[in-house]
């Protein structure tokens, strides 16, 4: 769960004096969408984003011989004018749960990580974020399935569970409770990797689960 897992290391970074115009050619070159800036000792000075550079471009209903001009003068504008200087950052020991409510709250596609001292060690994005949760809780994985399960309010439930499946020898990525957010039945949320679902179903019930199944949708 922690972002030194999970992050890009040793990213892409440019120079504060680096051109708009150079930021432009790495972008593309590399494929990547954020590029920090640091400087020659690698402290973060700031952040920049494909949309950034693309926002610094002149307009195309610009005449032509104006916007040659800007595009000219923008091209040969460093990146510390164009870029976020306080920024939001991570540390390597955050979690992905720390980097979620950031992204959540701030609307921001990428967190740069550094050091105690400062320095560049990696950069975290959604796309990063996405990917660690889905390997964390296997998804994609063949024969992982999520099950609901109607919370009867037993303290133990949770303990059952793991018994259960323990004794079944079903592996489980997830096990969460749920209240519901106010929109519905509190529920627990398990995540099984078998092919024989049928049989985990019957195994749940036996001990007095009640296996969710949504009610037709009406409009």
């Amino acid at each position: 769960m922690f972002i030194r897992y999970h992050m890009t290391p040793s990213p892409v970074t440019v120079m504060p004096e680096t051109t708009v115009a150079e930021a432009i050619d790495i972008v593309h070159q590399k494929g990547i969408r954020h590029l920090l800036v640091a400087d020659q000792q690698n402290h973060l000075q700031g952040i920049l984003s494909d949309r950034d550079l693309r926002s610094a471009r002149p307009s195309s209903i610009a005449r032509s011989g104006e916007r040659h001009r800007v595009e000219e003068q923008i091209n040969n504008t460093p990146v510390s004018v164009l870029m976020t200087r306080d920024c939001l950052t991570l540390n390597p020991n955050a979690t992905l749960d720390d980097a979620l409510l950031l992204f959540q709250s701030r609307k921001i596609g990428a967190l740069p990580v550094v050091s105690d001292e400062g320095k560049v060690v990696g950069i975290f994005t959604t796309a990063d974020l996405m990917n660690a949760y889905r390997r964390l809780f296997g998804l994609g994985e063949k024969g992982s399935v999520l099950i609901s399960i109607e919370d009867n309010g037993d303290p133990q439930a949770m303990s059952k569970l793991v018994r259960v499946m323990e004794e079944k020898q079903v592996s489980f990525t997830r096990l969460v409770r749920a209240d519901g957010g106010g929109k519905g039945k509190t529920m627990i949320f398990l995540r099984i990797n078998t092919y024989n679902i049928r049989a985990v179903h019957k195994a749940l019930e036996a001990v007095g689960f009640t296996i969710h199944v949504p009610e037709a949708f009406e409009e």
